[in-house]
């Protein structure tokens, strides 16, 4: 993953693009920012999650793993299609209400999926792709059994997975319903990557190491999970106590059976990627940390307090994944407390890894530096630099002013965004609200919490981008990233 070009990305997720239909969305604010970060001397991108909502409206609580939200379907791009008529404004916001969102968006969906021609040659060779077809059964078993995780609904459709002896005739119009979103969703993806990667802008893309209970990939192989014989989790994920909680987090994702995934010959996962790395330049993994070690909670367990730490086969995975994808690109999310093991890992396979200013900054600007990592001002899971900063006590900010006095910026923030550019990392990536020099209610999520207001700033518009970008580039041309 090393490169003797040093580049500049910026983190935006797709749901905080400006638009008129109520959340970000793949049609034309996307392409915008393209053109705005290209014109900045910007080469990456980076995303968050792109996979089905679940629990809390995350997007490390996805529904399935290959999947997109529906959510992110460009009302503009179906009008250009010519498969609905007219598109009725959202009210103005600078935060998401999803309900709201999918309500209104869904009416236009149904006249779309009305309009549509299923003997669309592409839509048929896309459905032969066995996920599309089961999840699109998934979502339309969940709708008819009042929206419950699949171990609870009736055996019936429990057991359609296994022994496919439901009759699906009645449903057969929402399963391909189903099909014909996330038909349009593919297709507006790679047509938006394509336009990305031909102005020169990479997408890192992001996936959760898990996948929730409520998933397809669950329901799909259960074998390859903890679970009991109702389908219910033994043992969840989570981290221990630490600096963001006093409880740890409790994920409650379902814990991988490393053993039955191994005797599969890590298909599972071999087959995850893969498939990511074509819908990305470059994959983050959220907490690679579990490939070597992995904290094991019992379901019982109300918070994060009792678990233990148990071994995974990182290396045996890898081996495997590269030996048969070795072209894939992977950075590693390694924050955290972390036992050495774990850099050995990453590191063994030349892995990318982070370090994140708010977490590292030290006065020093070599320090803990190095070339194969991504540095960042802050991560969608932390305060926002300004925010951050604002909360240090006096001594720690005298001693930030003399530091950065021969810096070439009067204002504290751009000098930290200098002194992520300047560093010898290969990758710097700025959150857009460190860009923007906003406080935390921009921030995008606050880890073990749930709801409101995780997960819902968004940008009314880009001109304040446009204008901060101007002083970007010259800093970019600055520290030899642009």
């Amino acid at each position: 993953m090393t490169s003797t070009a040093k580049k500049a990305g910026i983190l935006l997720p797709i749901s905080a693009l400006p638009t008129t239909s109520g959340i970000g969305d793949f049609g034309e604010s996307a392409y915008e920012f393209i053109d705005l970060i290209k014109k900045g001397g910007f080469k990456v991108w980076q995303i968050l999650p792109l996979n089905p909502l679940g629990y809390g409206n995350s997007p490390y609580q996805p529904y399935s793993s290959k999947a997109f939200d529906e959510i992110y379907i460009s009302l503009n791009d179906l009008l250009k299609r010519g498969l609905i008529k007219k598109i009725k404004p959202y009210r103005k916001s600078n935060t998401i209400g999803y309900e709201r969102v999918r309500s209104y968006k869904e009416l236009y969906f149904r006249e779309a999926f009305l309009n549509f021609d299923r003997k669309n040659k592409a839509f048929r060779a896309f459905i032969r792709q066995d996920w599309v077809y089961e999840y699109a059964v998934f979502k339309t078993f969940k709708k008819h059994n009042q929206n419950k995780c699949w171990n609870e609904w009736p055996l019936e459709y429990k057991n359609w997975i296994i022994d496919h002896r439901l009759d699906l005739t009645d449903y057969e119009n929402e399963i391909y319903y189903e099909v014909f979103l996330q038909f349009i969703l593919y297709e507006e993806w790679q047509k938006l990557k394509h336009y990305a990667n031909r102005k020169g802008i990479m997408i890192l893309g992001d996936i959760p190491i898990y996948v929730g209970i409520d998933s397809l990939d669950v329901w799909s192989y259960q074998e390859g999970f903890l679970l009991d014989s109702d389908g219910k989790a033994t043992s969840v994920a989570g981290v221990p106590p630490d600096y963001y909680s006093a409880n740890g987090q409790r994920w409650g994702n379902p814990l991988y059976d490393w053993e039955k995934i191994k005797e599969d010959g890590f298909n599972f996962w071999l087959d995850r990627l893969y498939y990511v790395s074509k819908l990305y330049d470059i994959v983050r993994i959220d907490h690679f940390r579990a490939f070597d070690t992995y904290y094991k909670i019992p379901a019982s367990s109300e918070d994060a307090r009792v678990g233990t730490w148990e071994f995974a086969p990182g290396y045996e995975l890898f081996d495997t994944l590269f030996d048969t994808y070795p072209e894939i690109k992977i950075v590693a999310e390694d924050l955290g407390d972390l036992r050495a093991e774990v850099g050995i890992l990453r590191d063994h396979y030349d892995l990318m890894g982070m370090r994140v200013i708010e977490f590292s900054f030290d006065f020093d600007l070599k320090s803990g530096e190095k070339e194969n990592q991504v540095v960042y001002t802050a991560t969608h899971d932390g305060e926002t630099l300004r925010s951050w900063f604002q909360r240090k006590d006096a001594k720690f900010k005298r001693k930030v002013y003399k530091y950065f006095k021969n810096f070439p910026y009067d204002n504290t923030l751009d000098n930290f965004i200098y002194y992520a550019f300047a560093s010898t990392s290969a990758l710097a990536i700025i959150p857009f609200f460190d860009l923007l020099h906003l406080d935390d209610k921009a921030r995008i999520n606050t880890p073990g919490t749930i709801g409101s207001p995780n997960w819902e700033y968004r940008l009314k518009s880009f001109e304040g981008l446009k204008k901060e970008l101007v002083k970007y580039k010259k800093m970019l041309k600055m520290t030899r990233r642009a």
